[in-house]
């Protein structure tokens, strides 16, 4: 039975207030001289990075989007060659380490086909990266749709797109949301690993303002608020979108 809202709302607060106790007990045994005043002279260089890396996600998440769906019909297509070079993308990626990832394409695919622009090397190496895994995501929505469901579509008249358009994708989304959501916070929190070529995001603002305050717990909070604020409204919107499509009236 689904909880009122006076229920959730109480649900929330004792949770925040569980969690907010036991993170101060914590603290307070801490023995830490804090330094935020010093920290708060870089709250610009925090904002800076925030924004960086809040583009550099959307763009990537817009990509990484697209590219695992058109990856995840590759994988089910009838031509042999699109499926081999699809299921050898996946398996490449998924196989290796995202920082080894990011060095081979920033150091040399990059630097022998000439792009030296660090940011749209890093908004294409995090769409390579996240789009193997939302491609595995959509290709298990996809095959979950069951055969005769396709043969009922193919019966009726439909055409290979009109099966795909109105009878595979609308359950497909549907089984994939809670996966895709959880793929597209990971997205944001990977980004974090650019910083090893020098993009400017939000980790390497606070990498840089620790070495410049020696301020470490200081610096990573505010780092980790930055995520929380960009991840949390996605589980959210996922949570409604799912609620939506369970009762479409």
């Amino acid at each position: 039975m689904k909880p009122s809202l006076t229920g959730q709302c109480l649900g929330w607060a004792v949770a925040f207030l569980g969690l907010a106790a036991f993170f101060s007990f914590a603290f307070l045994q801490l023995d830490y001289a804090w330094n935020w005043e010093g920290v708060w002279e870089y709250r610009q260089k925090f904002l800076n990075g925030w924004i960086t890396t809040v583009w550099i996600s959307a763009a990537a998440l817009f990509l990484s989007a697209v590219l695992g769906f058109g990856v995840a019909l590759a994988r089910s297509s009838p031509v042999y060659i699109l499926r081999s070079l699809s299921t050898v993308y996946v398996e490449l990626i998924r196989g290796t380490p995202f920082l080894v990832q990011i060095l081979i394409f920033f150091y040399i695919v990059a630097d022998g086909y000439g792009i030296s622009n660090r940011y749209m090397v890093g908004v294409l190496a995090l769409s390579l990266f996240s789009g193997a895994y939302i491609a595995e995501i959509f290709r298990a929505g996809i095959e979950n749709v069951s055969a005769s469901q396709r043969e009922s579509a193919r019966a009726v008249g439909f055409t290979r797109w009109q099966t795909l358009r109105f009878v595979i994708l609308p359950q497909a989304i549907r089984q994939t949301l809670p996966p895709l959501s959880g793929q597209f916070a990971s997205l944001i929190k990977d980004s974090s690993l650019l910083s090893i070529i020098a993009v400017n995001e939000l980790t390497l603002n606070a990498q840089e303002v620790n070495s410049f305050t020696f301020s470490a717990f200081e610096s990573f909070l505010p780092l980790a608020c930055g995520y929380l604020i960009l991840t949390l409204p996605i589980s959210l919107f996922s949570r409604r979108m799912e609620e939506r499509l369970k009762h479409p009236s």
